[in-house]
């Protein structure tokens, strides 16, 4: 189905704009909307909204919380305001309104319409979710407007109201789709519907418990039941074959549909190719999968302890630190032992700014790096989110159960080669977690759903990490100290991966004479007199822990970021328009 999708939207894209119109394509309106095919192609057009273009690049890589990019994000500093914020855009929910407006041929049997109703209203609940999450209250548009239409300059509506119409799209869809499976996991079902309504009840009941509004536990029970109904249905399971399962569902081309729930598919054939491959192993993109100490320490040791329990955790080089830990971890990111096609690899510090350098969506093919050709299909949804938001809407109502535990957590975990703690959930609160990023919460449950959710859906930016952060009101994480690799010791060559030859050499003086592959580093022990520093690394008080981005600084957090502000251009076009606070 992929191949058609573009020349569709194109098409329909251009038509939505002006539908009304006499027609310049042979297909009018009316034959559109009589008949079943007709509905399929205008649905089509819908799938444009998944990354899709000749160059498509998709990971979560602009969030400091999890990654080191040598810069911050533009919209975190204090600097940042409404003028140098982009205009927001209508144009998808015109396309999807018109639909809706029209679908309404007596021709077609009620199932028929119903099914693309839903299609189009599952689509519709995707456009709002992203809008709540970016400006909290927005104007809520059922129908196509014409040039006089009041809505036009409408106000604002709060997000609660907006909220309760994407559950009613969402409820719809997931009860009026026909298809609940489909193989190619490259079309929205039923369950598809009823995985989305989980993901977006779980942010607005947490959102809602956390910044302290009302009715959370309602929306946190419609998420556990969304994904209840997703799990009772029996059609998807954590894909579990091979030596690195985790990982090879984001490198194949074609999508796992055992656990996989709606991707995008590539093709060179087809000319639809992607650029992940460049953005894991050079650094042309400006952007690199690079995460910091502290995330790396919250993977557990394959018997389910505590990595941090360990006293030596802190003082671990590189080569050390993954020894009988959740294999995932290999999965994610270059450890000792990793291959690819031209044999063994060793993180590259001219890409990676931690020593932690990013493979989860990177084939092995390395033909492949630094350029636009690759193949592997982006996951927009998957079975183990599902479980995730099952477990984490449980655990906020205080209902989850050791079955629970063992059908979500635990299955996921047993993925990643952990045998200890899958049946029964925790009773002991992780200190390092507690001390470290999440201060205000107190029950174990709810911590270590936490832990499973960031280290199983680390970089997939469906959902995000900032949303995620943004439902729990943990904006000020993003202002942790970018951590790297703990260096023993300066001035000298360093065997990273222990294959016996050197990788490595973090030097405090003088650049050494360049020698084989290795990747010489600059690190400034201390600041200058005037307390700054001529150098991007510099290390921890031990030491001997690197520190990135020494040159910048850091985020100083402000709750107005939650959401980003109104564009004053769509606010000069719409007085009624209220700005965000703060902004």
């Amino acid at each position: 189905m992929k191949k058609y999708i573009y020349l569709i939207a194109m098409v329909l894209t251009v038509a939505a704009c002006d539908l009304d119109e006499t027609p310049k394509a042979k297909v009018g309106k009316d034959a559109l909307f009589a008949s079943e095919s007709g509905l399929a192609m205008y649905c089509n057009s819908f799938y444009n909204w998944l990354p899709g273009s000749s160059l498509a690049t998709w990971g979560d890589t602009n969030n400091n919380y999890i990654n080191a990019n040598f810069s911050i994000s533009t919209f975190f500093r204090s600097s940042y305001n409404a003028s140098q914020e982009g205009s927001w855009s209508w144009g998808t929910l015109r396309n999807i309104n018109y639909f809706l407006d029209n679908n309404n041929n007596p021709a077609l049997s009620e199932a028929v319409r119903n099914n693309y109703t839903g299609i189009a209203r599952f689509w519709r609940a995707v456009f709002y979710f992203d809008k709540i999450r970016s400006y909290g209250d927005v104007p809520w548009i059922d129908h196509t407007l014409d040039v006089d239409d009041e809505l036009l300059t409408a106000p604002r509506d709060p997000r609660g109201n907006v909220a309760e119409k994407i559950f009613e799209d969402l409820d719809f869809a997931s009860k009026n789709i026909s298809s609940d499976f489909n193989s190619t996991a490259t079309v929205v079902t039923s369950l598809v519907a009823a995985g989305f309504q989980s993901r977006f009840c779980l942010w607005e009941g947490t959102f809602r418990k956390y910044h302290g509004e009302a009715d959370a536990d309602k929306w946190l029970q419609r998420a556990a039941d969304a994904a209840d109904k997703v799990i009772k249905s029996g059609k998807f399971s954590i894909y579990n074959n091979g030596a690195k399962p985790y990982r090879e569902l984001f490198v194949t081309s074609t999508p796992i549909a055992t656990e996989t729930m709606l991707a995008t598919v590539y093709s060179a054939a087809e000319g639809i190719q992607n650029t992940e491959n460049r953005k894991s192993t050079v650094s042309s993109l400006g952007v690199t999968f690079s995460p910091i100490r502290q995330f790396m320490n919250l993977y557990l040791k394959l018997d389910g302890s505590r990595y941090t329990d360990d006293p030596t955790y802190k003082t671990q080089q590189f080569f050390e630190e993954f020894e009988g830990r959740d294999k995932r971890i290999g999965q994610i990111i270059r450890v000792p032992g990793t291959t690819r096609s031209e044999g063994p690899v060793f993180p590259d510090f001219g890409v990676t700014y931690t020593g932690y350098q990013g493979l989860k969506f990177c084939t092995d093919i390395v033909a492949n790096d630094g350029s636009n050709t690759g193949e592997q299909n982006y996951v927009w949804m998957r079975y183990a989110e599902i479980l995730l938001n099952y477990a984490e809407a449980k655990a906020e109502l205080g209902t989850l159960t050791d079955a629970d535990w063992a059908l979500s957590v635990g299955a996921i975990r047993a993925r990643g080669g952990i045998t200890g703690g899958l049946t029964t959930k925790p009773t002991e609160l992780d200190p390092y977690m507690k001390e470290n990023f999440f201060k205000n919460v107190s029950d174990p449950v709810i911590m270590e759903v936490r832990r499973e959710r960031m280290c199983e859906l680390v970089w997939e930016d469906t959902p995000s990490a900032f949303s995620d952060l943004q439902r729990w009101k943990e904006g000020p994480l993003l202002g942790m100290k970018w951590q790297g690799i703990y260096v023993k010791d300066f001035d000298t060559d360093i065997d990273l991966d222990l294959d016996g030859t050197p990788d490595a050499h973090f030097y405090t003086g003088a650049k050494p004479s360049a020698q084989g592959h290795i990747v010489y580093t600059y690190v400034q022990l201390a600041p200058d007199a005037s307390g700054k520093y001529d150098t991007r690394w510099g290390v921890d008080t031990d030491g001997h822990t690197l520190l990135l981005d020494m040159q910048q600084e850091p985020i100083v957090w402000n709750d107005r970021c939650y959401f980003h502000p109104i564009s004053v251009n769509d606010i000069a076009m719409n007085p009624n328009l209220t700005q965000n606070p703060g902004w």
